[in-house]
């Protein structure tokens, strides 16, 4: 595989993103899903952890996620459900999928807010059905993977709430059961069916056609809050930090967009994520080469050319049945990084949250089937050199579900068509049929952001 920096036109512009909502048959499968969990894993009840920021297993059976406050959704094994919701989220109780008993504890409250009713927190646990000799699920919102602890003995849920669910089941077992949602081999959040992928897809293309337009707004002189402003994608909800930084960044301890400008020379990142993926982007504000920093003349060559072979053969690795840690191994023989000092696993699962879980390590078990919802994800760190990075998503989907994606979301299918051709044709990167881009420039890499027609390419020689 030869990579070449050269000539390439831009991924076409699509439109008309419209969010696509889950259903009630999609809500259905999920709760029979976890209660199988829970029937296997021989549990009395699951106790699901929420707040704003960590709400996505709940939210997986629910449809929502608490504002402001905490919440628990505890499920019975035979059925029975509790919402346990503070003071400003009550009225969510009957909006939620799971039919349940809604118990106000107004510990989920914001300080200072009205206790009432006031009594101990395990009365709320007695009140939700636990009782003495049980054995409970906890999920927070982490599937922990220490070979040094016993990881269902570790929860990541505030000791006020596992305090009161102990008190609640003297002498009853508690278990990290996060794994239910989030095992790379058996969580049950990753495999999705059409409607949960035309969901995901809605935000995920928004988020990329948001970010494509940015970067071809990046001008010397610009601030990073002007080039913030056209990310913002119409109230959808993040789930990671929005990223427009050009030089240094975290100066002061910022993490967000500054007023700081944009100079000839400058690394530049860029990164909007929205539920069911996230497109991220990092390269040098230059036209050509002689606008590299010193020192730095050879980057595309030294780090963005081997990058992109990297993210290319990641993508076409990737299809049913294909062995996770191949993936791995395989990122480590093309990118290893000994050289290129990438550390985090070279892709993960995504869908409400940027970052779920994931199977790509060395001796994963793990195996790509039809359904999963996976981002490309390669950081390096060369020293002396700027990053550089083009992360983005795909789904993967068998002959079965493509039919049923083109039969019932004609626009999100087409939207799929045109990805996958402009990859094939554009950029050279051949996907395997089961493969789905979810974003609008997914394996488009301009190093040299200034020069709106040059991108890197696979070059192919004649077979």
């Amino acid at each position: 595989m030869n990579i070449i920096y050269s000539k390439v036109n831009p991924p076409q512009k699509q439109e008309d993103y419209f969010p696509v909502d889950l259903t009630s048959e999609t809500m259905g499968e999920h709760f029979r899903k976890v209660m199988e969990k829970v029937r296997e894993q021989n549990l009395d009840a699951l106790v699901i952890y929420a707040d704003r920021e960590h709400g996505a297993n709940f939210a997986y059976l629910t449809g929502f996620e608490p504002r402001f406050e905490e919440a628990l959704l505890i499920l019975h094994r035979d059925e029975k459900a509790y919402l346990m919701l503070g003071n400003e989220n009550l009225k969510m109780c009957r909006y939620s999928f799971v039919k349940a008993e809604l118990i106000h504890c107004p510990y989920f409250s914001l300080p200072c807010q009205p206790m009432v009713p006031e009594k101990p927190m395990r009365s709320f646990m007695e009140d939700a059905g636990l009782k003495k000799g049980m054995k409970i699920g906890c999920c927070g919102w982490k599937y922990f993977t220490s070979s040094t602890q016993d990881n269902q003995k570790i929860f990541d849920i505030s000791s006020f709430i596992i305090e009161a669910i102990r008190e609640a089941v003297p002498g009853g077992v508690l278990v990290n059961a996060s794994g239910i949602f989030l095992d790379p081999v058996q969580g049950v959040r990753h495999i999705m069916n059409a409607n949960e992928i035309a969901h995901y897809e809605f935000a995920a293309g928004l988020a990329s056609s948001r970010v494509r337009e940015a970067l071809d707004a990046v001008t010397p002189g610009r601030t990073e809050m002007e080039i913030a402003h056209l990310l913002a994608a119409f109230g959808q909800p993040i789930t990671v930090t929005t990223i427009t930084a050009a030089g240094e960044r975290f100066t002061n301890g910022v993490v967000f967009p500054r007023n700081k400008k944009i100079s000839l020379g400058d690394k530049f990142s860029m990164t909007l994520g929205l539920r069911g993926g996230s497109s991220s982007r990092a390269a040098i504000v230059a036209r050509t080469e002689e606008d590299l920093p010193q020192g730095q003349k050879d980057y595309i060559e030294k780090v963005a050319a081997p990058y992109f072979k990297a993210a290319a053969a990641w993508y076409e690795k990737v299809g049913i049945g294909v062995s996770c840690s191949d993936v791995y191994d395989t990122m480590e023989k093309i990118f290893p990084k000994e050289t290129y000092h990438w550390t985090l696993n070279p892709g993960h699962y995504t869908d409400q949250e940027e970052w779920s879980s994931s199977p790509m390590y060395h001796g994963s078990q793990a195996v790509l089937e039809s359904g999963m919802l996976l981002q490309m994800d390669l950081i390096p760190s060369v020293p002396g050199y700027c990053g550089v990075g083009a992360e983005d998503g795909i789904a993967i989907a068998d002959e079965r579900l493509r039919l049923t994606l083109k039969e019932k979301y004609p626009d999100t299918w087409r939207r799929f068509q045109a990805r996958r051709e402009y990859m094939r044709e554009e950029l050279g990167i051949r996907l395997r049929e089961e493969i789905l881009p979810m974003s609008d420039i997914c394996g488009y890499l301009r190093p040299l952001l200034l020069n709106h027609e040059y991108a890197l390419k696979v070059e192919r020689t004649q077979e």
